[in-house]
């Protein structure tokens, strides 16, 4: 298991890492492969601005899963919050008339998300995970 510590502050050395899932509004097919691609840029760079980091990315049709690292003094309900609306926001602005043909309201992500912490399994295992997640091979847990 990957027990360093990745970054510090004055006061403390912290290495915290999130699985995070956000699914489409309706769990609607939208993610091209145009479109990942430019979610993965939009993510790390929000992410960044907020002092995090991007450590994987994997998406579906329907939904991605990102591996972040977190400061630990963050929000992280309104880290998700500025993930999503952010992320919405532009890809929508990008792609209105793609869009337009399977919401006819600025939806983008469900209002609902998913995120846990990485502690119990190893960063090696999660990383694998996310990044199989868009493959035809993977099959949901037994």
């Amino acid at each position: 298991m990957d027990m360093q510590p990745n970054k510090s502050s004055s006061h403390a050395v912290f290495s915290l890492r999130l699985h995070v899932v956000f699914v489409t509004k309706y769990r609607r097919k939208v993610l091209t492969p145009g479109i990942t691609i430019e979610l993965k840029q939009i993510f790390s760079v929000i992410l960044e601005k907020w002092k995090c980091s991007l450590i994987e990315f994997g998406a579906e049709e329907d939904h991605v899963h990102l591996l972040i690292e977190i400061h630990p003094a963050l929000n992280i309900s309104t880290l998700m919050n500025n993930l999503k609306s952010a992320s919405s926001r532009r890809i929508r602005n990008r792609h209105a008339d793609y869009l337009a043909t399977f919401y006819w309201k600025p939806y983008f992500w469900h209002r609902a998300y998913y995120v846990g912490t990485v502690g119990n399994a190893s960063l090696e295992t999660v990383r694998k995970y996310v990044e199989n997640q868009n493959t035809k091979e993977t099959k949901p847990p037994a």
